[in-house]
């Protein structure tokens, strides 16, 4: 038996070569200090093959139709055994395919594994991490529900603020002037063949580079990269010193990626599927649409640009972004590689993840969105309601009626768009709680001509009462905040109302 597998294996190599091509890279030489460091990568293009193999089997299923798309999806998680699973596994590796390559470049850089000769390595990198969070975001849009119609629209309004070209390049991303089933083909297309194909290339010049000019070592102080020499040292200890990739560095890549694939079958298995959530609808105005997590950051980002400079931020800071990454190993390509020696680009690196976590964070609470169901869902807290008289206790039904919930939270419950009103009756006066309400300001609209007379007294009453156990009522004066604002609307306070019976 052993001789004829011999005799097949001989035949084969023999007519393909296949061995001969595949040992010396799995024979390379790498620096004998390449270890857990040096794991990312290895990861990500695990992460990457799960997404083409998972990916094939879902195009099987999948009905790339405006008009069926959805249910398509609907199908395959209640219908194909174990479909919801697969769908599962490839939403979840997405997600950790986008972790891996940024923690992988984020170590690329705190090496400064960017320096010569490595410059086009990182190039293709930052390519590779492009191509992964357009990947990302295709997925998402094959969805074909809220979040993608309205992540779609975004992108869409975004195209069409360039100058000249705008409208024509938004056509050419819709397949027309709106969003229909020649968008979802387009997004199909991208999603299933054009970004896969390039991806597959890239990551193919990227292991021929790294092959080529081999594998970081790891920094040490006072060890600089000189271009004119360091070639022929980096060689000369990595054959003194260095050990072959399989089977000694393979080993903690096989072991990081057994582990990290057990974490995601494991949070495929618990979470399941990512959506879909609804069918898109652009009648829905309560929809609250969101991106996935690798976006979050900039949602929020978009959400919290100045009115001012919107459209030129939006123009002008993805090139910035692209080129300024692609430039890192052309500023930078020679000196210290040690994260000691080199505090600014340590510095910058925690400035960039300190910014990103923030955003992200931003993005998952989002407090500039209302709770668009908050005014049914979200009772009032009891304290503000056990002690009150009727006049406040009509004031918190008309507040909770109006939806004014949405966008204010009580003692933590409810939107967060604008300030928490749990004590508001100890921090604002009767007039200027009746300002506010009848004029708003800020982001507050002005409900002056919405709210009655009566009402508005009501709300206010019950508004003062809002006050933490023990605090008094504010104690600006009423005449003098009538005194500076003699345009205020003549909403005269009733004796006793605003305090909460005893």
């Amino acid at each position: 038996m052993l001789r004829g597998l011999r005799a097949i294996l001989g035949w084969t190599e023999d007519r393909s070569g296949a061995i001969g091509f595949v040992a010396p890279i799995l024979t390379h030489r790498v620096p004998r200090n390449a270890k857990w460091w040096y794991v990312f990568g290895s990861a990500t293009l695990m992460f990457f093959s799960i997404q083409l193999v998972s990916g094939v089997l879902l195009a099987t299923l999948y009905a790339p139709s405006a008009a069926d798309a959805y249910q398509s999806l609907v199908y395959i998680d209640t219908q194909v055994p174990m479909g919801w699973m697969l769908r599962a596994i490839h939403g979840w590796s997405s997600n950790a395919m986008v972790i891996m390559v940024v923690v992988h470049m984020l170590q690329v850089f705190l090496h400064g594994a960017f320096k010569f000769p490595r410059e086009l390595t990182w190039m293709v990198g930052v390519l590779l991490l492009f191509c992964t969070l357009a990947l990302a975001f295709t997925g998402q849009i094959m969805r074909w529900d809220q979040d993608a119609y309205w992540g779609l629209g975004i992108g869409a309004s975004i195209v069409d603020r360039v100058p000249v070209i705008g409208n024509q390049l938004r056509n050419i991303m819709l397949g027309g002037p709106y969003i229909g089933g020649a968008t979802l083909s387009r997004f199909f297309a991208l999603h299933v063949f054009v970004l896969p194909g390039l991806t597959i290339a890239l990551v193919g010049l990227h292991i021929a580079l790294i092959l080529k000019n081999g594998v970081s070592e790891m920094p040490k102080p006072g060890e600089v990269v000189d271009p004119a020499t360091y070639r022929r040292d980096y060689e000369s200890r990595t054959h003194r010193t260095g050990v072959p990739f399989w089977p000694d560095a393979a080993q903690r890549d096989m072991i990081f990626c057994g582990l990290a694939l057990i974490m995601v079958v494991g949070l495929a298995a618990f979470y399941g599927p990512f959506g879909p959530n609804g069918n898109p609808d652009p009648t829905v105005i309560d929809a609250n649409p969101r991106p996935d997590s690798a976006f979050l950051w900039i949602f929020a980002a978009l959400a919290l640009l100045p009115a001012q400079v919107e459209t030129f931020l939006l123009l002008a800071a993805p090139p910035v972004i692209v080129l300024g990454l692609l430039a890192v190993p052309l500023i930078s390509n020679r000196g210290e590689r040690a994260p000691t020696r080199r505090p600014v680009s340590v510095l910058v690196m925690l400035v960039i993840c300190t910014a990103l976590a923030a955003l992200t964070w931003l993005g998952v609470t989002s407090p500039w969105s209302p709770v668009m169901d908050a005014w049914t869902s979200v009772p009032t807290p009891v304290r503000l309601v056990e002690r009150l008289t009727p006049l406040q206790m009509q004031g918190a039904l008309v507040m909770q009626n109006q939806q004014c919930r949405n966008c204010h939270a009580l003692d933590g419950t409810g939107g967060q768009r604008g300030p928490d009103l749990g004590d508001v009756g100890s921090r604002l006066s009767w007039d200027q709680l009746v300002r506010q309400v009848q004029q708003g300001g800020g982001n507050m609209p002005a409900y002056g001509k919405t709210l009655s007379a009566a009402e508005t007294v009501a709300v206010v009453a019950f508004l003062q009462a809002c006050r933490t156990d023990g605090q008094p009522p504010s104690s600006i004066p009423g005449a003098l905040q009538r005194s500076a604002s003699p345009d205020l609307p003549p909403v005269a306070s009733p004796v006793a109302a605003p305090a909460a019976a005893p």
